[in-house]
């Protein structure tokens, strides 16, 4: 197979902008010309595997930032987009697409959004959505998908808050649980704590600063809401500085976004950054001893180990995924290559559909996309109780996963052969280009179909 080349420039800006380098300065480090650099940057030559090396050899980077990020989740957003049957004609090569996505970003971009009014419009109207005729029908992205989308393209780490959750915890801790030291940040913010059987998860009462936590619910859970409401007491600056920047659309956007950023911190206090990865390393990702080990669930670990995105101290690149018994994701970030579809459900064929057939283990599966990159990827259902007789069970499945060349990291890689038989899996089946694949549920945008009404196989019709 001929190697790819690596088109980056906008992520080779952004790497000098950070290290506050001139082009100059920085062709020097790099030993290559100016102009060389700076057709490097304009994405009129690939970035060569000298400058590859120099990048790890003289700033100590991590040479993934050039091929996982924004880039390539465009790239995949793209293809989806254009499986879309209102685009009749041959879709571009993935290789124009690439192109567009490092050249021209924005464009991209603004491509996704016009196609996401038109499936919003055409939704509306197959349904004869009442709203096209009030005068205040919309065209913008749904509040939940537009916070979807912040949190997807800005690799689901946030640094500031991230660092803030790791100061709160180590800094003044001293000793003390994670639970002491939350109840001395709320005496010292002068809120009351109450576990309660009648409680929600989590109820705040601003007037009488008391918070209640429902007795009911796992241990985990009530730190974790417990340290969520500490990130809206005290961090809130921070939180506000982020959402200001990020220029949500509408209010509601922005107040479901300030839900999330406080789940990032309370997810990052709970399981702060260099104790986590260095936790994580020494027990080979076992998600069991670590969720022991932070007074976590499974969930939020298998979740906080693909947030691993710090510069300089980067974890394993996983991916992560949560599915619900219809297998529509409800949950999904990939620092990997492997990118999720944005509309419909997971490839019926990745191991996450089958972890409800065998609850409270862990299920182990070597699989390979139509790309050719090969992954070993994780499943495990969850269970959360609603903690009374008859009261409704809500069940997900998760799954973690990395690149086949970090599995010898993780502790689940034991007694695999890693050289061995790769399951063929997907992303979504109209971009999906493989050909005989017998769970199909739709033809590919790319490739001719051949349908011969006097003979039948696995499919209706052949792919050519």
């Amino acid at each position: 197979m001929a190697t790819q080349k690596l088109y980056a420039g906008v992520k080779l800006r952004e790497i000098r902008a950070r290290l506050a380098l001139t082009q100059k300065a920085f062709a020097e480090k790099l030993a290559v010309s100016l102009p060389y650099l700076n057709q490097m940057e304009n994405n009129h030559r690939p970035i060569s595997a000298s400058v590859v090396l120099g990048l790890a050899q003289e700033f100590g980077l991590d040479v993934t930032e050039l091929t996982v990020g924004e880039s390539e989740r465009l790239v995949t957003d793209m293809r989806e987009a254009l499986a879309d049957p209102v685009f009749t004609s041959v879709p571009p090569p993935v290789a124009d697409l690439r192109l567009a996505a490092s050249n021209a970003p924005a464009l991209a971009r603004a491509f996704l959004d016009l196609h996401r009014a038109y499936r919003q419009t055409h939704e509306r109207l197959a349904s004869l959505d009442e709203a096209l005729g009030r005068e205040d029908a919309s065209l913008r992205p749904s509040a939940w998908e537009e916070v979807r989308d912040f949190f997807h393209y800005c690799d689901n780490y946030l640094d500031a808050i991230d660092r803030a959750a790791e100061h709160f915890t180590t800094a003044a801790s001293d000793g003390k649980t994670i639970e002491s030291l939350a109840e001395d940040r709320l005496i010292r913010a002068g809120v009351s704590l109450h576990y309660s059987n009648n409680a929600p998860l989590r109820q705040f009462d601003p007037t009488a600063r008391r918070l209640d936590i429902s007795a009911r619910a796992s241990t985990p859970t009530q730190r974790f809401q417990i340290l969520h409401q500490i990130a809206l007491l005290t961090q809130n600056d921070l939180l506000e500085a982020t959402l200001d920047l990020a220029r949500f659309a509408t209010p509601e956007a922005r107040d479901i976004a300030k839900i999330g950023l406080a789940n990032y911190f309370a997810g990052a206090a709970l399981l702060p950054y260099r104790a986590f990865l260095a936790a994580a390393q020494e027990v080979r990702h076992d998600l069991e001893r670590l969720a022991d080990l932070f007074g976590a669930s499974i969930e939020q670990v298998a979740h906080r180990l693909s947030t691993l995105q710090r510069s300089g101290a980067k974890g394993v690149p996983f991916f992560f995924v949560r599915v619900d018994q219809a297998g529509t994701i409800t949950k999904r970030h990939s620092a990997t290559r492997l990118q999720f579809a944005r509309y419909g459900g997971a490839c019926p064929l990745w191991n996450v559909h089958r972890a409800f057939e065998a609850p409270g283990q862990f299920l182990r599966q070597l699989a390979e996309t139509p790309d050719g990159v090969r992954y070993l990827c994780l499943a495990r259902d969850v269970s959360k109780p609603a903690g009374a007789y008859l009261a409704p069970v809500r069940r997900f499945a998760i799954g973690l996963g990395c690149e086949v060349q970090h599995a010898g990291q993780l502790v689940y890689s034991d007694g695999l052969d890693l050289k061995g038989r790769f399951e063929p899996i997907g992303i979504s089946c109209k971009i999906c280009e493989r050909t005989a694949c017998h769970q199909r549920s739709v033809p590919p945008l790319a490739g001719r179909l051949t349908v011969n009404p006097n003979a039948r196989d696995v499919l209706p019709y052949q792919i050519g």
